[in-house]
C-alpha cells in the first residue's frame, strides 16, 4: 500500500518539473537581405532587374501578385538557347488558355541574392513588350514573392527582400488578411447604385485601378443606371480584348476610401477572376498609393498610405492605344466615335512626335494622352505621308 502512494506521489511531483522543461520556440527576427532599385510605368506596373543562372544578361520582370509562378519570355529564352520542357499544364490570362513549356530548377540572382530550384513557365510577352515599350522578359509571382517577406517602397522606388521571420509592422498602416491560396482574394466594397462587398484579386501586376468581370456586374446591379462607358483596348495574357471604361462612386480596402475611381468591365470567358468567388481584380494603380508589406506565410499585406495616396486618377479617354513594335511608335486600336477617331487616326500609323516631342519614348507619348480636357497634337506617317492632327482629349467623369 505504502509502495503505491509513492508512486502516485512522485507522478504529482514530476509533472510540473517536465512542463517547466518544455522547449518555447522563438522564431528569430527577420533580417535584411536585399534591396534593389524599381522602375514604374503607366498604371503603376513595377519593372525589375534580375540574371537568370550564369547568364550574363540583365532581364526585365514585372512583379506580379497576379501570377502563382514564374516565367520567361519565349524570344528571351530562344536568345539565352535555352531549351524548355513541353508539359500538359496550362496557363490562362483575360484573353486566353494555353499549354506551357517549362525550364526546370532554375536559379534567378539578384544582387546579394540568389534564389534556388525555381520552374519557369515559357510565354510570348510580345504584347507586354509592344504595351509598355520596355523588353518585358519575365513574370515574377508567388513562387519568389512567397520565399520572403517582400517591401515595396514607391516613394524611394526600391523593393526589399527579407528572410521570413518576425517582423513588427510599422504603426500608421492597415493590416488586410486575404483569402491566400497562391493568388490573394481580397475583401472589398465597391459602392455606386449600391454597395457590394465580395472578393477581388490583389493584383499589383495590373495597370488599372479596377478590373469588374461583365458577369458580376450583371448579377449585382451595383452600378447606376445610365451610365457613361467608353470603349477601350485591354492587353494581358493571351493577346488582346475590348473592354468598357467608366467611374463609380467609392472603392473602400479596409479602413481607406477612394472616390470616383475608373473601372475597367470586361467578358471574363476564361474565367480568370472565378467568379463569383471573385468580382474582378484591384490593381497597382490603386496599390501603388501604398508602400506594402508582403508576407504571405504569414497571410498578411499590410499597407501604409505614402505620397501618391492623394493624386488623382487618370480620367483621360482619347480612344487611341500607342504601341512600340520593332522600334516604332505604331498606333493600335482607335476606338470608333473617340477624338483620336474623330481627328483621323488610323490603325497602323507610325507616331512621329506628340506634342512635339521626337523622343520615340512610348511611355512619355502615353503620359501626354493622360491629361482630360488638354489638346494634343500628333504628328504620324502613313503611306510615306507625313501628317498632323489635333484633337482635345476627353474626360471620361
Amino acid at each position: 500500500m505504502k509502495r503505491k502512494i509513492f508512486l502516485v506521489l512522485t507522478i504529482l511531483y514530476c509533472a510540473p518539473i517536465f512542463a517547466k522543461a518544455q522547449e518555447v520556440f522563438v522564431e528569430p527576427p527577420a533580417t535584411e537581405l536585399t534591396t534593389i532599385p524599381f522602375t514604374q510605368l503607366t498604371g503603376g506596373i513595377i519593372i525589375m532587374q534580375a540574371k537568370l543562372g550564369d547568364h550574363p544578361d540583365t532581364l526585365n520582370f514585372i512583379l506580379d501578385t497576379g501570377s502563382t509562378g514564374i516565367s520567361l519570355d519565349s524570344t528571351t529564352a530562344a536568345y539565352l538557347k535555352l531549351q524548355p520542357v513541353p508539359t500538359e499544364r496550362t496557363i490562362k490570362g483575360i484573353a486566353g488558355t494555353h499549354k506551357v513549356k517549362f525550364l526546370f530548377n532554375q536559379q534567378l540572382k539578384l544582387p546579394n541574392l540568389t534564389i534556388d530550384s525555381l520552374n519557369f513557365h515559357i510565354n510570348n510577352y510580345e504584347i507586354l513588350t509592344s504595351v509598355y515599350g520596355e523588353r518585358i522578359d519575365g513574370i515574377i509571382g508567388y513562387s519568389v514573392l512567397s520565399r520572403y517577406i517582400v517591401m515595396l517602397n514607391y516613394d524611394s522606388l526600391h523593393i526589399s527582400f527579407y528572410s521570413q521571420g518576425s517582423l513588427k509592422y510599422p504603426k500608421g498602416g492597415y493590416l488586410l488578411k486575404p483569402n491566400l491560396n497562391m493568388l490573394a482574394a481580397q475583401p472589398l466594397r465597391v459602392k455606386d447604385y449600391r454597395s457590394i462587398n465580395t472578393r477581388f484579386l490583389y493584383d499589383i501586376g495590373a495597370g488599372v485601378c479596377m478590373l469588374l468581370s461583365k458577369e458580376f456586374v450583371s448579377d449585382s446591379n451595383f452600378l447606376e443606371k445610365g451610365k457613361k462607358y467608353f470603349t477601350k483596348e485591354g492587353e494581358g495574357l493571351g493577346g488582346k480584348l475590348d473592354m468598357q471604361l467608366t467611374v463609380i462612386k467609392e472603392v473602400r480596402i479596409g479602413p481607406y476610401r477612394f472616390h470616383r475611381v475608373p473601372v475597367h468591365v470586361f467578358d471574363d470567358v476564361h474565367d480568370v477572376t472565378s467568379y463569383p468567388y471573385m468580382g474582378g481584380l484591384i490593381g497597382n494603380d490603386i496599390l501603388r498609393r501604398f508602400n506594402t508589406i508582403i508576407n504571405y506565410r504569414k497571410g498578411d499585406i499590410y499597407l501604409m498610405p505614402n505620397s501618391h495616396y492623394i493624386e488623382s486618377f487618370d480620367y483621360s479617354y482619347s480612344g487611341v492605344e500607342l504601341y512600340l513594335v520593332n522600334g516604332i511608335i505604331i498606333v493600335g486600336d482607335v476606338a470608333k466615335g473617340s477624338p483620336a477617331e474623330v481627328a483621323g487616326l488610323k490603325e497602323g500609323d507610325e507616331v512621329l512626335a506628340v506634342n512635339k516631342n521626337f523622343s520615340q519614348i512610348l511611355n512619355q507619348y502615353k503620359l501626354a494622352l493622360q491629361t482630360p480636357n488638354d489638346r494634343v497634337k500628333i504628328i504620324y506617317r502613313r503611306d510615306g505621308v507625313i501628317n498632323e492632327v489635333e484633337f482635345k482629349v476627353k474626360s471620361i467623369l
